[in-house]
């Protein structure tokens, strides 16, 4: 196999292989012999047809066959000897397939970009420390109470937090306007559900009241015609529904999976999980900033196969999120590679940043991270047994897992040359989601 191999531009590569004839047209024969036994044509024995005549009507398929794994075996064998690493799945030309010619082909291809590691030390961290207190744990239980909390009729002024049944007529320059008018519509005051204004304008209304209100719609509103727009709302109020908390009892703690020890054991298994979600969510603030920074620290040049991957991918989680519910020639047309386009970038930088940081310090998944990871999403199933079973008898779950722990001793990696602040910092502060820098 002779193989010549050329830069065209950036990280793209021509590669050049020329194969003996032989190599094709052995195993073409070969295939063409044991067709020979099978096949039935009109006017012979099975296992009697001519070698020409099965030539003659299976050559040209069994040769396209042959060729095309012949090129895409020897293409990685080339690569291999070239000791390039191509970034994605190869564009292959035949140049010259004839039999008893040497086989020719042209793969233009793009490699994986050399990637050079930022100094670790200029890295900043803000590490939030912080407990759960005896007042989380109550506002937390007051959450939950409200979650079962039930409805009950009321005629006093309407309060944040009540539930109100209106009927409303929306007019701009006193013309309705779509999607302003609703009857029966129910709505918690307070929720934010309604555009700025709304909601504060029902404040103190009682069932059976009706009055006009004068709101403006946000600049980023989705209707583009109603955009910054003064509009006047009517509202009749039909209904007013103030919340009852359920009591702190026997039943209520059922409702949460705790069938003994009433409220100490109840108060003890929200206190644990508060704890386990805190833990989870300072982790996750240190990781965001590592990889916020280690993204903003490196440039990169992409291969654009990468990219395109990475758009596919996303686009595919955004068609699951829809139920899967639109098909995938037309999710490319609503959903556009500009939607994703900056994600992906970033996705295939951290990769390869990741992975090159895996490579000069010769990092390996961490087995024992990699059980405690599994026992603990199965910690939430009610047969955890069964479920870190499934984990290890389904290779593709288990990579999955086996990845985010490599990513995160990564991670932990950087922050051991990263300088690390340690911030003091209440349960809400650290538990709010961190936007993606």
């Amino acid at each position: 196999m002779q193989v010549s191999i050329e830069t065209t531009s950036g990280l793209e590569r021509r590669l050049t292989v020329n194969l003996p004839a032989e190599i094709v047209d052995k195993e073409v024969d070969k295939r063409l012999q044991q067709a020979a036994k099978n096949v039935r044509v009109n006017g012979f024995r099975k296992g009697k047809v001519p070698l020409k005549v099965v030539r003659q009507r299976y050559g040209a398929g069994v040769r396209q066959e042959v060729l095309g794994e012949v090129m895409s075996r020897s293409f990685y064998e080339a690569v291999q000897k070239e000791e390039v690493k191509p970034a994605g799945q190869p564009s292959i030309e035949a140049k010259q397939t004839a039999p008893g010619e040497n086989l020719e082909y042209v793969a233009t291809f793009e490699v994986y970009p050399e990637v050079e590691l930022t100094d670790l030390a200029e890295i900043k961290v803000e590490r939030p420390v912080a407990e759960v207190t005896d007042k989380d744990v109550d506002n937390m239980i007051d959450v939950l109470r409200k979650q079962q909390s039930s409805w009950k009729d009321t005629k006093r002024k309407a309060q944040k937090g009540d539930r109100v049944t209106i009927d409303f007529v929306g007019r701009k320059d006193g013309e309705e306007f779509e999607g302003g008018k609703a009857e029966g519509h129910q709505l918690v005051l307070g929720s934010g559900q309604m555009i700025p204004g709304f909601e504060d304008g029902i404040l103190g209304m009682k069932p059976g009241e009706e009055k006009d209100i004068e709101v403006t719609f946000p600049e980023d509103y989705q209707a583009e015609e109603l955009r910054g727009a003064e509009v006047t709302f009517n509202i009749r109020v039909t209904a007013s529904e103030k919340p009852e908390l359920p009591e702190l009892n026997e039943e209520f703690f059922k409702t949460y999976g705790v069938e003994e020890g009433g409220e100490d054991k109840f108060r003890e298994e929200v206190r644990g999980n508060m704890e386990r979600e805190l833990k989870n969510a300072a982790l996750n603030k240190v990781k965001t900033q590592v990889m916020d920074q280690l993204f903003e620290k490196h440039q990169v040049e992409l291969p654009s196969a990468l990219v395109a991957g990475e758009v596919r991918a996303l686009r595919g989680q955004m068609v699951q999120q829809f139920g899967g519910q639109i098909k995938m020639e037309d999710a490319e047309r609503m959903l556009p590679d500009t939607m994703f386009e900056d994600q992906a970038k970033r996705r295939v930088v951290l990769g390869l940043v990741v992975g090159e940081i895996v490579k000069q310090n010769k990092l390996a998944v961490d087995a024992d991270r990699v059980k405690a990871k599994v026992e603990e999403l199965a910690s939430t199933y009610q047969q955890p047994e069964e479920v870190v079973e499934y984990y290890y008898n389904n290779r593709e779950l288990l990579s999955g897992v086996e990845s985010v722990v490599l990513e995160d001793q990564v991670v932990d990696f950087v922050l051991e040359a990263a300088k690390v602040e340690e911030v003091k910092s209440t349960y809400d502060d650290v538990i709010q989601p961190q936007k993606q820098g």
